[in-house]
């Protein structure tokens, strides 16, 4: 792949490799006392893709994880795909499995002349723990349906198909599909792929840095009506169920701030983007999800959010005896309310 232009212009160097130099982004706090500590990085960028804050390694390569589906699924549009409304939106989903994402998943596999044996992402159980409980108490086996990545699988079957792409070894990163996939990487991101590997469903997983990965939301979020972007975009926002599922707090952060688009990952990643470019990326070092919220929305709100809207993801809090002793806050760089303070 040439790596010298990018989308019409010099392509930047690709995210170096290496281990990455995380700062505190969050503090676990009990009875006021600092008892533990997440490191991560976070990256805010301004309307015109300028870093407004930069905290930890945005710049070194990184794995995005499903935040990375949104990206995947514009690739998908842009070489035919014609899905859109719910079940676009599923495409680009890491889904609960419930029964509406089920369904969902085999209209998308009709439409494209395939089976579930002819997805290739691995079997699971559901992804939401009340779904998973009931299916286990069900006696139902794991399955490739379930698995919360079979909406990508079976909009990538449904490209393939459309393309004349064998699809077989649709998960090949030498395949067809694939490489049109790692070249709409590296042009909404703006960089050079660092490096690819295999995610956790068995789809290829490209390397990006934090930053390309909030430029590349950001592209998406305020891209021109009618464009795969702007498409996937839309689907997302106004089906935020299908991209996530009941109760899940991406799906809430989309509902709660207008026009914003989100996508979580497994490991602690998170990117999000307004529609006028404003665009926030979290990687929690340890992975935990008590600390992507807080600090995702903390980053919402130094992008310009209104702190108002996003009281409902300040974090659960710390029990002690049953009663709340603490919670998760974001460091002073991003709380708004200690900067408030200050």
């Amino acid at each position: 792949m040439n790596h010298t232009v990018l989308n019409g212009r010099p392509a930047s160097a690709a995210p170096v490799i290496r281990e990455p130099r995380h700062v505190p982004v969050a503090h676990l706090i009990r009875g006021g006392i600092v008892e533990g500590v997440h490191y991560g990085s976070v990256v805010v960028l301004g309307t015109d893709g300028t870093v407004e804050l930069g905290l930890g390694d945005i710049e070194a390569a990184f794995l995005p994880r499903s935040a990375l589906k949104p990206v995947q699924a514009v690739a998908m549009v842009r070489a035919g795909l014609p899905l859109d409304r719910e079940l676009l939106s599923l495409a680009a989903a890491s889904h609960s499995g419930e029964e509406r994402h089920l369904a969902g998943v085999r209209r998308i596999l009709v439409a494209a002349g395939a089976t579930e044996d002819d997805l290739r992402n691995v079997p699971d159980l559901p992804y939401d723990p009340v779904v998973r409980d009931a299916w286990v108490r069900e006696g139902r086996p794991p399955s490739r349906l379930a698995q919360n990545c079979s909406g990508k699988h079976a909009a990538m079957l449904y490209t393939c198909g459309l393309n004349g792409w064998p699809p077989a070894d649709y998960l090949d990163p030498a395949h067809p599909l694939q490489r049109a996939v790692a070249e709409t990487v590296e042009d909404l991101t703006g960089q050079p792929i660092a490096g690819v590997t295999v995610d956790g469903c068995g789809a290829p997983l490209f390397s990006v840095s934090l930053r390309g990965l909030a430029r590349a939301a950001a592209r998406i979020a305020a891209a021109p009506a009618g464009s795969p972007e702007a498409r996937v975009a839309d689907a997302m926002r106004a089906h935020a169920e299908m991209a996530s599922g009941a109760g899940r707090d991406i799906a809430a952060l989309m509902r709660a701030v207008p026009g914003l688009l989100a996508k979580d990952g497994f490991e602690g990643v998170q990117v999000a983007a307004l529609p006028d470019g404003r665009a926030v990326a979290v990687k929690i070092a340890d992975g935990a999800n008590r600390a992507r919220v807080p600090v995702a929305a903390a980053a919402l709100a130094r992008a310009g959010v209104d702190p108002a809207v996003l009281t409902g993801f300040a974090g659960e809090p710390l029990l002690g005896g049953g009663e709340p002793v603490g919670r998760v806050r974001p460091v002073g760089a991003l709380d708004p309310l200690v900067r408030a303070r200050a």
